[in-house]
């Protein structure tokens, strides 16, 4: 049960990262489950606190990744067409690679700005940076959060590995 254990925690914490820069993938959440099933191991020096502490910063962290790219969208004057359309380009830029998920957002939110709100090619490009920032910020608050959480299952685990090598 114990290897069970170490070897779901460190396949959630690279599968958070991973989820981090993979829309489709809630990162911080499997991450936290890593963290969870290090707790579960024998030798753990993770805490109860460091638990609550870190499942406080998944549910702060889950909430701003759903309420960045609204906020971005408005403060670079977007409308819900641009941020319907972002979302599409988020989808989209999935079959594309890292390129298309980093743009596609950026490039759905122009599409939903042009097309259905009859805006300017400049006012829709300035909507789709709003998207593309939004992006940004939540990735690498994501990537942040699941790399920290990868570090101290890490950190919590090496030394119960070298017992079972």
């Amino acid at each position: 049960m114990e290897t069970l254990l170490i070897i779901t925690a460190l396949l959630c914490g690279i599968i958070g990262i991973i989820g981090s820069v993979v829309p489709v993938l809630p990162g911080v959440t499997i991450s936290f489950v890593g963290m969870i099933c290090a707790y579960l191991t024998d030798g753990s020096s993770i805490t109860q606190g460091m638990l609550w502490m870190w499942g406080a910063i998944m549910v702060i962290v889950s909430i701003l990744d759903y309420i960045l790219p609204g906020y971005f969208s408005k403060m670079f004057g977007g409308s819900k067409a641009g941020i319907t359309g972002a979302t599409i380009g988020v989808f989209v830029g999935l079959f594309m690679g890292p390129v298309g998920i980093i743009f596609g957002p950026f490039l759905g939110a122009i599409a939903g700005e042009m097309f259905n709100q009859k805006r300017t090619l400049d006012e829709a490009i300035k909507v789709g940076f709003g998207s593309l920032i939004s992006f940004i910020v939540g990735t690498g608050l994501k990537l942040v959060v699941t790399g920290m959480m990868m570090y101290y299952i890490g950190r919590d685990l090496i030394i119960q590995i070298k017992d079972i090598f």
